[in-house]
């Protein structure tokens, strides 16, 4: 068995989980395992009908009034206590910050070894195997895990969704034993800030802004082109963040987020290692710089050579024509 852990919030099942157990679902095939998701937290069970059409056999829901809110301590024993019972091969997650917390501590309480941030599967003499960026994305590793379970984390938009059917998947309801005293800390709220913009972690394409932007005022320019364009977000780099022009939320690099949108735009970034560590695994990345050397063009596969500033105004009014039309 493959077993995926379904993140949910505000009652909905997040994508990038779905995009793990489409991965996981393809894996299964080709191994000969059923992949089976597992939903934890109270009164999630109407969750499962969004995970069944993407390929699981099972829908393992585990149900406790503890687990209404998200808890580190309480999330990895209910995993665990479930993988004790069902013995799954492989145990994956998305590569969110909720699966960044959770699978190594699933992997420790299961004395494995763990694979993270993965880009890739696939399938050698009948085992899977992890492709990994490593030295800040210049490179990547074939990774083999002895230990079962094998866990990994993968990163979000980089697998395809399976095309959505309609099957006959089975849901299985069991109550989580856990006392109050397992549970070591619990999140209480997430603050949003008022009129926040979609995480770029979670956005199809991302319009990125540097030092070339030369001020936080400038970064309207990025926002307008945002509101164009569907399901995208405003990401920045280090140096844009550190001068205070727009919040840490946004910064995208070795030391921000890492995001794998189907289209990057760099505008006004050179491309420092760092930066390029966090996006270098985007589907197309465009680039919009005055410097013809910078780095970030080694990486594009478009690339403009310019002043961004009489760039992007006839570009937002082009993108208007063609969005009107």
């Amino acid at each position: 068995m493959i077993l995926v852990f379904m993140e949910h919030r505000e009652g909905k099942v997040k994508k990038s989980s779905l995009e793990t157990l489409s991965e996981g679902k393809r894996r299964a095939d080709e191994l000969g395992l059923e992949v089976c998701a597992v939903l934890i937290g109270h009164e999630v069970d109407n969750l499962a009908s969004e995970t069944l059409p993407y390929g699981a056999a099972k829908v393992f829901v585990l149900e406790n009034s503890l687990l209404s809110r998200y808890s580190s301590s309480g999330y990895a024993q209910a995993l665990f206590t479930l993988a004790e019972e069902v013995k799954p091969k492989i145990l994956l997650f998305s590569a969110t910050a909720m699966g960044k917390d959770l699978a190594p501590r699933c992997a420790a309480k299961m004395g494995v070894s763990m694979a993270s941030e993965c880009t890739g599967t696939a399938v050698q003499n009948g085992s899977l195997t992890f492709i990994r960026p490593i030295y800040a994305g210049k490179a990547f590793i074939t990774v083999g895990l002895s230990g079962i379970p094998q866990v990994a984390t993968l990163r979000p938009n980089v697998f395809p969704l399976v095309e959505a059917q309609q099957n006959g998947g089975e849901i299985v309801k069991k109550e989580v034993a856990i006392g109050e005293n397992q549970i070591k800390a619990q999140l209480e709220e997430i603050v949003r800030q008022e009129g926040s913009e979609l995480d770029v972690t979670e956005a199809e394409i991302i319009i990125s802004g540097g030092r070339g932007m030369k001020g936080a005022e400038n970064f309207d320019l990025l926002r307008d082109l945002s509101k164009l364009l569907p399901h995208s977000a405003v990401g920045a780099s280090r140096s844009a963040v550190d001068s205070g022009w727009i919040d840490h939320q946004h910064q995208v690099g070795q030391t921000g987020k890492t995001v794998s949108p189907n289209l990057y735009l760099a505008i006004g970034i050179s491309g420092a290692i760092q930066h390029l560590a966090g996006m270098s695994s985007s589907k197309k990345i465009v680039a919009v710089n005055k410097d013809h050397e910078a780095p970030i063009f080694k990486v594009a596969d478009f690339g403009v050579v310019g002043d961004l500033f009489q760039i992007l105004p006839p570009f937002k009014e082009e993108l208007k024509k063609v969005l009107s039309e």
